[in-house]
């Protein structure tokens, strides 16, 4: 990503409109069946997801390229007393991340190729969830752009290594009552 792309996300999570409290569904519904260990959240934005982990329990690493979302983010989880570890990084550059997360989550990020090598910081037994837009016909909430989208079969595939627990490409409407497409994933290293 570029300083453009950076600026683009300061600009977003500075404005409260955009952000949003509650965690995923996708993370809201597996988070009761995980015991809790260690986590990382991919492109964390604001925090949501990451508050949610540190709030069931687990030690939370939580990477975002925008440092006004880490900010925000850092701010709600101490008015939680949760402590999470904020790191600011360019995901789009290379980063030696830990292997021994028991969760991570990636979530409306689309960098296939970094899902993919995720697989590998995974303990054993350790599960992957992510849920992308999904590339389909017709007017959608999400991004415009299709590089911000993943094509049918392109999500499963990243996961390649890891046992498929749940993959689902589905068409809703969100909670605003537009429109959307989907691609969802749970996966688990042998």
């Amino acid at each position: 990503m570029s300083k453009l792309d950076r600026d683009k996300w300061d600009r977003r999570y500075a404005d409260s409109s955009y952000r949003r409290g509650n965690p995923v569904t996708l993370l809201q519904e597996w988070l009761p069946r995980l015991a809790a260990g260690k986590a990382l959240d991919v492109a964390c934005g604001a925090g949501r997801n990451a508050i949610a982990m540190a709030h069931a329990g687990f030690r939370v690493d939580a990477i975002d390229i925008s440092p006004v979302g880490l900010e925000l983010a850092q701010k709600e989880a101490a008015s939680l007393g949760l402590d999470i570890n904020w790191i600011e990084h360019d995901l789009e550059q290379p980063y030696d991340f830990a292997s021994d997360y028991d969760l991570i989550v990636v979530l409306w990020y689309v960098n296939l190729p970094l899902i993919a090598r995720l697989g590998d910081c995974l303990k054993p037994g350790g599960y992957l969830l992510c849920e992308e837009h999904l590339v389909a016909g017709g007017e959608l909430a999400g991004p415009e752009n299709p590089r911000f989208r993943v094509a049918p079969g392109a999500l499963e595939t990243a996961a390649r290594g890891l046992d498929v627990l749940l993959y689902e490409e589905t068409a809703a409407t969100n909670d605003d009552g537009e429109p959307m497409a989907s691609a969802r994933l749970v996966a688990r290293k042998p």
